[in-house]
């Protein structure tokens, strides 16, 4: 049984500083692992035909893979890589690619062991350990949300990327101002920064970029994830709490409802961005 204390989770949601987001993920992200029996960390993309998390997360790593243009980069920079999963992949579907999976957290970057043409380097998202215009694309598929300043990293995108490179953003935004009274337990349980669309906007332009491509795509996200969790709750909750405890998953319970609505409400959304220099 995995033991988290409920104070330490509250101050590690509240701080949001790289420890904290480290913290946040090796003590939570086995949830997501037993709740989708994969390894990717992804809310996935939900169409009419996808019936469970991991074709959704897969659909995810598809479509941003395309929107980065994959097929024509050879060098990628995978920022905030999790477990690796969505490197292996691309890997696997562009075997053309020298991909760098970039990660804070050591124990998640070593956690899929060797990978042919995949690189791990265990490094902070604000200064990027490569030569200036070195690499074909920087991607960051939902994680540039615990960045911290968003602005180092985009810089050093920008620093990084070669004329003609592409930087690709996945990330949960706000469309509205983000208070206790509309986010609710959302306010506590979602474990990133709350940036607003207009603000990641206008930062990315701010940092060189022409943002070519923009999609909102939360209700492919959190509505369906949320209904599929609602549907496959009994399911779901005894697999959790084969390592967690009871409260952990009423917190999570919570947590999916509040997402729902407040995607329905169009508080939160999800937004894709293809920018180029």
């Amino acid at each position: 049984m995995k033991v988290i204390n409920p104070v330490d989770m509250f101050f590690w949601t509240i701080r949001k500083n790289e420890k904290d987001v480290i913290n946040l993920y090796n003590s939570l992200s086995p949830i997501m692992q037993l709740a989708t029996g994969g390894t990717m960390l992804n809310f996935g993309y939900w169409d009419q035909n996808t019936v469970e998390p991991i074709s959704a997360q897969e659909n995810l790593c598809s479509y941003f893979g395309s929107m980065a243009e994959l097929e024509n980069a050879k060098t990628i920079v995978d920022v905030g890589s999790g477990l690796s999963a969505p490197a292996i992949f691309w890997g696997n579907n562009y075997d053309h690619l020298k991909i760098f999976c970039i990660n804070i957290n050591y124990d998640q970057l070593y956690f899929s062991g060797p990978q042919k043409n995949i690189e791990f380097i265990n490094s902070t998202s604000t200064k990027l350990p490569f030569f200036n215009n070195s690499v074909d694309r920087v991607l960051a598929l939902e994680s540039s949300q615990h960045f911290k300043p968003l602005k180092d990293f985009i810089l050093e995108s920008n620093r990084i990327l070669k004329s003609n490179g592409l930087l690709t953003l996945a990330l949960p935004v706000t469309l509205q101002h983000t208070s206790l009274f509309k986010l609710g337990i959302l306010k506590f349980t979602w474990s990133s920064e709350h940036y607003r669309l207009d603000y990641v906007k206008e930062l990315v332009k701010s940092c060189g970029f022409t943002i070519q491509h923009e999609k909102l795509i939360g209700r492919n996200v959190y509505i369906p994830l949320a209904d599929y969790y609602i549907e496959n709750r009994d399911k779901l909750k005894q697999l959790i709490l084969q390592k967690y405890p009871k409260y952990v998953e009423k917190i999570l319970y919570s947590s999916i409802l509040k997402m729902k609505k407040a995607s329905e409400q169009k508080i939160i959304e999800y937004v894709v961005l293809k920018c180029k220099l």
